[in-house]
């Protein structure tokens, strides 16, 4: 099934839709040690059960690509994953899809922005949200790995929300977990770690150093990824 049958025009789940424009050199300063062993190809429209950048805590501090939707390694039925884009962060630890990983599995998935809908009347306006520096971050994420009954594999994610900041409560109770830099070491450590201190770090990001503006109402289908998508409209 494609990514378009699954997703409506707008995505009501936070965060349902993000852009990932960064370049190699953005990216190798952003996380030291960081393997890239493939081309980077700009995504504008990037929409769930599509492949996302991601850097597991595996030990190998290498972007790969997993696949938008977390399917808990003990499902019978794949098709769970097209609902678990989003993960609560003060419902990780209880959660069985969640808890797990949480412990053992976690990673950053790569974005410079990310997409709301905002009420306008009888429509909805879509928002693009950035960093004040343009400059590519992590957003907070889970992986598992997954393994049909003809021993195909595939590796899935979450996306990690919690309450909105200031900036994004107008538009969206809450906001994906964009992680503060002195964070991606702890959140890459491999192996199970204490969940209280993975916790404390998963809140909203500061306002005061995010910007917003409305884009193109062409990225309510994603179908369009390109350029268009983050154009800002008056």
């Amino acid at each position: 099934m494609t990514s378009q049958a699954l997703t409506p025009l707008y995505h009501k789940k936070m965060c349902g839709r993000f852009i990932f424009t960064a370049d190699r050199a953005d990216l190798v300063l952003a996380l030291a040690g960081l393997r890239i062993e493939e081309l980077l190809h700009p995504r504008y429209n990037i929409a769930p059960t599509q492949p996302v950048p991601t850097v597991l805590n595996d030990g190998q501090r290498t972007l790969t690509q997993t696949r938008w939707g977390l399917i808990p390694s003990w499902t019978k039925d794949p098709s769970i994953g097209n609902r678990l884009i989003n993960a609560r962060a003060e419902t990780l630890a209880e959660k069985p899809s969640f808890r797990a990983p949480l412990k053992r599995q976690r990673c950053l998935i790569w974005a410079t922005g990310f997409y709301e809908w905002q009420k306008m009347g009888k429509g909805k306006q879509p928002m693009l949200f950035q960093l004040t520096s343009k400059k590519p971050f992590a957003f907070a994420g889970l992986w598992d790995r997954w393994e049909g009954a003809d021993g195909d594999e595939v590796i899935t994610s979450t996306i990690i929300t919690t309450e909105a900041n200031g900036l994004v409560a107008p538009v969206h109770e809450r906001m994906p977990v964009i992680l503060a830099p002195e964070h991606y070491e702890s959140w890459l450590t491999p192996g199970e770690q204490r969940v209280e201190p993975l916790l404390a770090v998963l809140g909203p990001y500061p306002a005061d150093q995010m910007l917003s503006y409305p884009v193109s109402t062409q990225v309510n289908s994603p179908a369009v990824d390109g350029p268009v998508c983050i154009e800002p409209v008056i």
